[in-house]
């Protein structure tokens, strides 16, 4: 008995363990994210703010509206904004339908497994083919000498430039971001429709429904906000393109990111403080389009749980 009064007062004298919740600890778990961070920091938020504090200054530093008040003033920077909007509607409801007839084909069309394994490897890769490398592919297919318009000229007598094709027109710079907008919805609206759940079509074939009830009353109401989101995004996409434009026309194609580097960087159009605007614009444009497809991402997601 005395034995065991001993070693209880032992142990009741014995220093208790230190907190682990109040031990120093680094924070090693930081050190994974902390690249990506720094890298934002770096390339996406400080030349942001360099931009929209440019906006808003004269040459000398001073504070002043009328960089922005010149975005709707001078007729060329609001045509350039109008084209932009054209050309990025466009090519974003074109590759929108294109993209979500491909998808469902090789989801739900009953195609063989690698037809779907095939067309995701070819879109991951085509929706990030853009640039020099995608306007000399186009140059060296469908340019005046390319490989597509000679075989029509010599073996089919149709000349496509006779009959008005033009690349460095607004039909003809969709027709070209086409290339990347199709296979980039295909590989965000392709999740979509996995979550398409079997029991949901068995539940509507037992009550009697019609196949084209059940797509119109279930299909089309839980993939819509995530076609119109993708839809959103691949107009920001479209939108904030250059390379490609600028390699098929340069300066003589008259679309925001054009203009923005002839002002920046031009040597007739060089004002930076108005090519500061021009971006502040892009910002704001690219910007309310991230937040409505963040907001219909989320109420898509909300439905595929």
């Amino acid at each position: 008995m005395t034995d065991l009064t001993l070693s209880n007062q032992a142990l009741a004298t014995r220093p208790a363990p230190p907190n682990e919740a109040t031990a120093f600890r680094l924070p090693t778990q930081w050190i994974g994210v902390a690249p990506f961070f720094i890298f934002a920091l770096m390339f996406l938020i400080l030349p942001t703010i360099y931009l929209v504090v440019g906006a808003f200054q004269r040459s000398d530093g001073s504070f002043t509206l009328d960089n922005i008040l010149q975005l709707l003033s001078d007729p060329s920077i609001s045509s350039s904004y109008w084209a932009s909007i054209k050309i990025s509607f466009w090519s974003a409801i074109i590759g929108a339908f294109a993209g979500l007839a491909i998808a469902i084909a090789i989801v739900r069309g009953g195609l063989p497994n690698w037809t779907r394994s095939a067309t995701l490897t070819f879109s991951g890769v085509a929706s990030n083919f853009a640039g020099l490398p995608l306007a000399f592919a186009f140059l060296a297919t469908l340019g005046r000498v390319g490989i597509v318009t000679t075989l029509l000229r010599d073996v089919l007598n149709i000349n496509i430039y006779a009959m008005g094709f033009n690349f460095l027109t607004t039909s003809g710079l969709i027709a070209v971001y086409l290339f990347f907008q199709i296979p980039l919805m295909v590989v965000i609206i392709v999740p979509a429709i996995d979550g398409l759940k079997k029991e949901w079509g068995e539940a509507a074939a037992t009550l009697g429904a019609t196949q084209w009830q059940y797509w119109r009353m279930v299909v089309i109401p839980v993939i819509w906000p995530s076609f119109l989101g993708t839809v959103i995004l691949l107009f920001a996409n479209a939108f904030g393109a250059i390379a490609t434009a600028y390699a098929f026309a340069g300066p003589a194609l008259n679309i925001v990111p054009i203009k923005l580097y002839s002002q920046i960087n031009g040597d007739v159009l060089h004002n930076p403080q108005l090519g500061y605007a021009i971006a502040f614009g892009m910002i704001v444009i690219t910007g309310l389009a991230n937040v409505f497809y963040i907001w219909f991402r989320t109420r898509s997601e909300r439905w595929l749980k």
